[in-house]
């Protein structure tokens, strides 16, 4: 059975980085996301838990601007997502992390190369020092400042997988996405990956939206659980308060 880490921080009285209203989102008669409301806290972990094709993807979409609502308000530090330009959202976007399930590295591209890559692209006035000095940062905060000069090919699924999250904190985003964090590793890497997550939140108090299958992972990271059911948040607690739940639809997620 994996450890349930117990976070008894309250958040309540913190700062809102998301807050989401009566959002919804469909797909002809398929009302994907309906009437969904959410507030992620500064320095939260929150997962969000629901059925494949429940729309967890869809929230990811929506609260970057990535797709456009049909209804309700998305505040990402502050800013309304939906009224937000193209030059906007890409400010936007540098405040807001995403370590996406294929990990995305560039193949043909060291190490080095792919974790310079959103620097280049957001930070172009940074000296070549601090380049330097931001990479090997990132890659001593996910414990492979060694492989900075190997590429893609030479690494192990855990160690990308790594690299890609070296490659998200490189800008020190103030939120972090993750979409099935662990998914295609073995449970021991998966726990470290998890433990990994934890160590981010609290170094830079990161706050954190986590779609997870994994229920090790998610008893590891959660701060919180949010319940994707019928397009709404169906539910809201910690993992004991929700695996406790006398709910059906609730307790097959944690059975």
């Amino acid at each position: 059975m994996a450890e349930v880490v117990e976070h008894n921080k309250s958040f309540n009285s913190l700062e809102s980085v998301i807050s989401i209203k009566g959002l919804r989102k469909a797909f002809g008669d398929n009302k994907v996301i309906n009437g969904f409301d959410f507030d992620l806290k500064r320095g939260e972990n929150v997962v969000v838990l629901g059925k494949s094709g429940s729309g967890k993807s869809v929230l990811i979409k929506l609260i970057i601007g990535l797709m456009k609502p049909d209804q309700g308000s998305i505040e990402v530090l502050k800013d309304k997502v939906e009224t937000l330009s193209t030059s906007q959202l890409d400010e936007m976007r540098v405040k807001v992390g995403f370590l996406f399930q294929s990990n995305a590295l560039y193949d043909s591209m060291t190490v080095r190369e792919n974790l310079e890559f959103p620097l280049r692209r957001h930070r172009k006035k940074t000296s070549k020092e601090e380049v330097n000095k931001l990479v090997m940062e990132a890659l001593t905060n996910v414990g492979l400042p060694q492989t900075v000069d190997m590429m893609p090919s030479e690494l192990s699924g855990g160690m990308r997988k790594r690299i890609a999250l070296a490659r998200t904190l490189i800008l020190k985003p103030e939120i972090i996405l993750y979409d099935e964090p662990t998914t295609g590793l073995d449970p021991i890497t998966g726990k470290e990956i998890s433990h990994l997550m934890l160590d981010i939140q609290k170094k830079y108090n990161t706050s954190s939206i986590i779609i997870s299958h994994d229920i090790n992972c998610v008893k590891i990271v959660a701060n919180r659980i949010v319940m994707l059911i019928d397009g709404i948040c169906y539910a809201t607690g910690t993992y004991n308060e929700l695996d406790n739940s006398t709910d059906t639809r609730v307790k097959q997620f944690f059975e």
